[in-house]
């Protein structure tokens, strides 16, 4: 059970567009490279400053539950890879790295697979905001010093992009993911989504480094 995400979906309650992304895309291999390519700017504005990226696993760049990216995907992938090298692309999964994953076995083997780090995380998505910056924070080489400066991508609006709007960062939103989810909760997030847009909410405006 993700208590986490438990928890903090009452915050919608208060805050329903804590939910809605910056941008969105279809599938994976749709990523705009660089990602701040995806973030509308008003005219004359700078775009954003995006020096890390968080990816989702399972239905984001992988099927769930397996540990390798998914071969349509792999070019787009290796692009990702080529602008965010290094500690600048971190995988944050709520299945490999956590509590769920004894003795972190499935870490350890999307991280040979992938050629990525994967964090180790006590807490899961939406609330490991704070390990993910304590992360990139202690990689001098990512140049990340505040949370305007990443990106999360992945598949659910209740843990990834929930929190990237509750720790200030840009959201990006796959909404097809790799395979269709017809579950419940895949439905309700999309749903509301929709529901959201229509009754006039935006996502919540990430503070610029400019302003």
């Amino acid at each position: 059970m993700n208590v986490s995400a438990t928890f903090n979906v009452f915050r919608l309650l208060a805050n329903p567009a804590l939910c809605l992304p910056q941008h969105t895309v279809a599938t994976f291999d749709q990523l705009p490279i660089p990602l701040s390519l995806a973030f509308a700017s008003k005219k004359g504005e700078k775009p954003p400053d995006i020096r890390a990226v968080v990816l989702d696993k399972d239905n984001c760049f992988s099927v769930p539950k397996q540990n390798v990216v998914y071969p349509a995907y792999q070019s787009k992938f290796d692009e990702l890879k080529k602008a965010y090298p290094g500690s600048r692309l971190l995988i944050v999964s709520n299945s490999s790295g956590t509590g769920s994953d004894p003795g972190h076995k499935e870490a350890e083997l999307l991280e040979r697979n992938t050629g990525i780090r994967v964090l180790r995380h006590s807490t899961k998505k939406p609330g490991c905001h704070g390990e993910i910056m304590d992360f990139f924070r202690s990689q001098p080489e990512t140049g990340v010093t505040k949370e305007s400066q990443v990106a999360v991508v992945g598949d659910r609006l209740f843990t990834d992009v929930m929190m990237a709007n509750m720790m200030g960062a840009h959201g990006i939103w796959v909404k097809d993911g790799v395979i269709e989810d017809h579950g419940i909760m895949s439905r309700f997030e999309k749903g509301l989504s929709a529901f959201l847009l229509k009754r006039g909410f935006s996502p919540p405006q990430v503070q610029s480094d400019f302003e």
